[in-house]
């Protein structure tokens, strides 16, 4: 993949990442409910072949039987928010009363 087309690709889903933020519905209040059950995310083959690392920060509601109603992303690098997310909405909760808002951060180190 020539450095061009690269460039572009990153740039591209920058700008999806940003209104995928930007449409969001508001949080509800903050909580630490604890995960019961976690899918580690795939890290992407384009960030393996372009050796990309990092964090993603995301903001997650949980409804109360503990499953993710919607994801928000918070930070991190774009090649890497669509895995993350993709774990995240697996990932299962502790019931709790009322829908919370939980705060993750999933980190992708590049193999060996």
């Amino acid at each position: 993949m020539s450095r061009g087309v690269r460039f572009v690709t990153i740039a591209l889903l920058s700008c999806a990442s940003l209104a995928i933020a930007q449409s969001a519905p508001p949080p509800s209040s903050p909580s630490d409910r604890k995960v019961t059950y976690r899918v580690a995310p795939d890290y992407p083959e384009l960030a393996r072949r372009m050796n990309i690392h990092g964090v993603v920060k995301l903001e997650a509601v949980v409804r109360p039987n503990g499953t993710v109603k919607t994801t928000r992303v918070l930070g991190g690098n774009p090649v890497l928010v669509d895995a993350a997310t993709t774990a995240v909405t697996k990932w299962k909760f502790q019931p709790g009363q009322a829908e919370t808002t939980e705060v993750v951060q999933l980190s992708f180190e590049a193999e060996n």
